[in-house]
């Protein structure tokens, strides 16, 4: 009895687990298509392009799909370390940017008044 409640109880817990996750995954799909897709055709416009000229020079087809896939991958580098550094900038640079200059907005002189409103 108490091993088919110990198998009743891990089922639920398995089902509830991936109930969980069935519902994040129509959000990473939608992310896929709103980043991935214009992406991809940033790519497609500058490969498209270099894959003409190249074809056009008369190099054999192997050489231009791999002159274009090698140019392509170094743009997806180059795109995925933005992404990096933009993270970097994000969560570390601007918030201690922020702290720095609200101290120095706390900190700053200021202006004497004088209380009884004269020049002297």
């Amino acid at each position: 009895m108490f091993a088919l409640l110990l198998k009743l109880t891990a089922l639920r817990a398995l089902l509830a687990l991936l109930g969980s996750v069935l519902v994040v995954i129509p959000l990473g799909l939608g992310l896929l298509k709103v980043l991935a897709l214009p992406l991809l055709g940033v790519l497609a416009l500058i490969g498209l392009p270099l894959l003409i000229v190249i074809a056009l020079l008369g190099f054999p087809f192997f050489i231009v799909f791999a002159i274009v896939g090698v140019a392509l991958a170094l743009l997806a580098a180059v795109v995925t370390f933005g992404f990096v550094a933009l993270k970097i900038f994000l969560f570390v640079v601007l918030p201690l940017w922020l702290v720095y200059r609200l101290v120095r907005w706390m900190r700053r002189p200021r202006a004497r008044v004088d209380p009884a409103g004269t020049d002297a």
